[in-house]
Formats: structure tokens, C-alpha cells, sequence
């Protein structure tokens, strides 16, 4: 298999699903253009809501979904795989969602699903005040990597990133790619973002795939942006910007990069890392 060039979009959510299907659209269009065999989409890709009593009203099962609907004749006509993160509802709890990333494959099928295991609740002095789980419930299973046309994806989101534990499992499944969907608030963002990412695959030897919310949502929310793809080196391969205006709504970008697996294979096995399951037990 040789490289294949895959692409990461950026754009900014609002709560109304109509807009952002036409955001990602204009995304898939691009990444069409660009030669790109795969678009990765961010998290809540089909509405951020004010709070989670709308975010309650506006979601959807999939099966009824406009947006989902919408990405699926997308991929089916422009035999583009995509991958995204939308919000589910939850039977049993009308008061909440699921945050869960999709994939919808060539045919317009949805081929793989991973629902949120790590909620965001932070109140940062000066930031933001954000409490994830009042409104989502959390996911409970790690799925495991799922075969494309260039290497086995495992998919987390947003706030997984800071817990090494499910990518480190991801990797021991065979990954060879993680993802990591996000709509990082700007403090976090600035402080950790870049360094996080980097980290994840620096220490899995995978290619890290990142596609950002970025920009003014509403009132409350506004996320920081530079969506990135990393090589199983740490080499940040390709990055879109961030806030360009506080209250502008970003024009919807993608970047793209190649996915190498002959070049993963050298890093692995220049550089083994052989956990001493002897001393600790493996994470």
C-alpha cells in the first residue's frame, strides 16, 4: 500500500443543523478537490447548542438525522469516506445526549461508532465553566480500530485526549491511526493542544488525525481551532489556524496530509517500545 492523502476539516458548529451540513458540504467539495481519499470531521459537527436543554431538542436519532442523511448521500456520490462527530439521543434520559463520531463509508453506510468516554467538566479561573456530564451521558467501551483503504482507525474524542490509557489500548488493537475530533475551548487549547496531540503519537507510533471546531459558536462557546495531522514521529504534517476574530465565524477550511504506513513501519521498528509488563501491569 502506497501513502494516501486524507483530509481534516475545520469549521464552526452553530446550533442550526441546515448550516452546518452546508459547512461540511463546502468541506467535502475541498477535500474532493484536494485528491483526498478520507475527510475527518470534528466533534458536535452537527450543532453546538447554547445549552443542554437545546441541545436536547434539536438531537435526532441517526436514522432521522438531515445531517447524517446529508453526509451519507455526500460520501455515497463522491465515494468519500468520512468520519464525524455528531450527537445521538438517549433513550432511557430525555434530559441527555450521547457525543459519539461516526463512519460513513464510500457507499454512504455507517461502518463505525464510538461514543465519548471522558466528559469535560472544568471551571478554570478566568476560562471557561463548562460541566459535560449534566447533559451527555458517558460511553463505557473503547471500540476497537476499524479497517479503510489505509490503515486501522481508532477513534476517541475531544477530551479523551488527555487520558494516554485509551489510545496506548487503541495501538495495542493495531491501530495505526487515532483520532482525536475536538472543539477545544481557546485556554486549554493554547496550553495543551499542540503538546497533547503530539504526545499521543509520539508514544503509539501512530498517525494522529485532529479535526477542530474553531471560532465563535455562540455566546458562551468559542473553540480554538488548528485542526492537525501528526506522523508516528511527532511531526506536525499539517495544521489550519485558529480564531481569527472573536465573533467572526470562521470560513470552513481543510488541510490535508499523507498517511504512510511503510514510514510507521520504520519508526516501530527503529524504535520498539516493549512495555516491561514484567514490573508494571500494562495500562
Amino acid at each position: 500500500m502506497g501513502p494516501t492523502r486524507v483530509a481534516v476539516g475545520q469549521l464552526t458548529s452553530t446550533a442550526s443543523m441546515a448550516h452546518n451540513l452546508r459547512q461540511c458540504q463546502l468541506l467535502i467539495k475541498k477535500a474532493v478537490q484536494a485528491g483526498a481519499k478520507a475527510l475527518f470531521l470534528p466533534e458536535a459537527s452537527d450543532y453546538i447548542a447554547l445549552t443542554g436543554e437545546e441541545s436536547a431538542n434539536l438531537v435526532k436519532p441517526i436514522e432521522k438525522s438531515e445531517f447524517v442523511h446529508g453526509l451519507q448521500v455526500a460520501a455515497n456520490n463522491h465515494k468519500l469516506p468520512i468520519h464525524v462527530g455528531i450527537h445521538e439521543p438517549v433513550e432511557a434520559d430525555s434530559t441527555k445526549v450521547k457525543n459519539t463520531v461516526i463512519w460513513i463509508d464510500e457507499q454512504g453506510d455507517i461502518e463505525h461508532r464510538y461514543q465519548k468516554i471522558h466528559l469535560f467538566d472544568v471551571n478554570i479561573k478566568g476560562g471557561p465553566i463548562l460541566t459535560e456530564s449534566k447533559w451527555v451521558e458517558k460511553g463505557m467501551a473503547i471500540e476497537p480500530p476499524f479497517e479503510t483503504s489505509f490503515g486501522k482507525v481508532g477513534s476517541t474524542i475531544c477530551f479523551d485526549l488527555r487520558f494516554p490509557e485509551i489510545s496506548l489500548n487503541l495501538r495495542r488493537q493495531g491501530a495505526q491511526i487515532i483520532t482525536y475530533p475536538s472543539a477545544f475551548t481557546v485556554p486549554t487549547g493554547l496550553a495543551h493542544w499542540a503538546t497533547l496531540l503530539r504526545a499521543r503519537a509520539i508514544e503509539t507510533q501512530c498517525y494522529v488525525i485532529a479535526a477542530a471546531q474553531v471560532g465563535r459558536h455562540n455566546e458562551k462557546r468559542v473553540s480554538y481551532g488548528h485542526s492537525m495531522i501528526i506522523d508516528p514521529w511527532g511531526q506536525v504534517l499539517a495544521e489550519l489556524g485558529g480564531n481569527k476574530h472573536d465573533g467572526e465565524v470562521n470560513e470552513p477550511e481543510i488541510t490535508t496530509a499523507e498517511i504512510d504506513l511503510d514510514f510507521m513501519e520504520k519508526v516501530r521498528s527503529e524504535m520498539p517500545l516493549q512495555r516491561r509488563t514484567d514490573v508494571y501491569p500494562e495500562v
